[in-house]
């Protein structure tokens, strides 16, 4: 049995001129020890999709499943109380924009210690010894000086850090990562892949990759899924599709990549699409 298993999963958002189709009919799976990657362009419903499985959607967003289950729990028909004792605890998300998804009226070590205490049963000085453990293991320095650190205090690295800590307090099953280096330099981005792919083989949990680097895809995922406007492309293991892609969308990406150009101009996707590619 897979860990997530998610069946012709639609998404449409309510617009002043109608209905609005943000994901039409994907599926996806993945396994405890997996990497899956999630690709494509802006819009074309990565994170909608990953929102909608943590119920994290607005209420203007309409979601339909044939299934949506994890370790054979039915997402779908949980209650808000069910599902807040398994979203953050055994699923758990890196959001996008570390900057702007800390609170910043409330220090990381607060933040830290919220998520713990309303997921284990660690009181008083127990949260406060696991929260500089876990901001330890994520490497960020001096991590006891840092409980009291509010997020603006902090280099967008470390907060992208303390985002980490946060989603791995509870030692998640599956642990969804939405662009994780985005805004980061180089460097830093390298930093936190290697972490998040250590932390991932550490425990064991499944880890769905949200990017649309395909440098990032080729250095930590098993699987990919390719998405084009709401829709998915292909799918199919990470060698497999660099090596031979089957989809026009998946052939436009690849050919797209700066090391793949040819001549003086960089080919583009749309370049593909204007030529009825897909």
């Amino acid at each position: 049995m897979s860990l997530l298993e998610i069946r012709n999963l639609r998404v449409e958002f309510d617009t002043a001129k109608g209905a609005f189709r943000a994901l039409d009919g994907v599926d996806y799976t993945v396994d405890a020890g997996e990497v899956l990657a999630i690709v494509g362009e802006s819009g074309s419903g990565k994170s909608v999709a990953m929102l909608a499985t943590m119920g994290l959607l607005p209420d203007t967003a309409t979601i339909t499943a044939d299934k949506m289950e994890f370790e054979g729990l039915d997402l779908r028909t949980l209650s808000a109380k069910d599902r807040r004792t398994v979203i953050g605890k055994d699923i758990s998300m890196i959001f996008q924009e570390p900057i702007a998804s800390l609170n910043p009226c409330f220090t990381v070590g607060f933040q830290l210690g919220e998520t713990l205490r309303a997921h284990t049963d660690l009181k008083g000085k127990q949260v406060k010894e696991r929260v500089v453990e876990l901001l330890t293991s994520v490497g960020i320095p001096d991590a006891a000086d840092r409980l009291n650190a509010f997020p603006h205090q902090m280099s967008g690295g470390q907060c992208q850090r303390v985002m980490i800590a946060m989603a791995i307090a509870c030692s998640p099953k599956l642990l969804i990562a939405d662009e994780p280096t985005t805004a980061l330099d180089v460097t830093i981005q390298k930093q936190i892949l290697d972490l998040l792919v250590k932390l991932q083989q550490d425990s064991g949990m499944g880890l769905i990759m949200i990017t649309h680097d395909m440098g990032v895809v080729a250095e930590t995922a098993d699987r990919v899924i390719v998405q084009y406007k709401g829709r998915k492309m292909e799918e199919a293991g990470v060698l497999s599709l660099f090596e031979n892609p089957q989809n026009p969308y998946t052939k436009a990406l690849l050919s797209a990549l700066p090391e793949n150009a040819t001549g003086d101009r960089l080919p583009t996707v749309s370049d593909f699409a204007d030529a009825g590619g897909f």
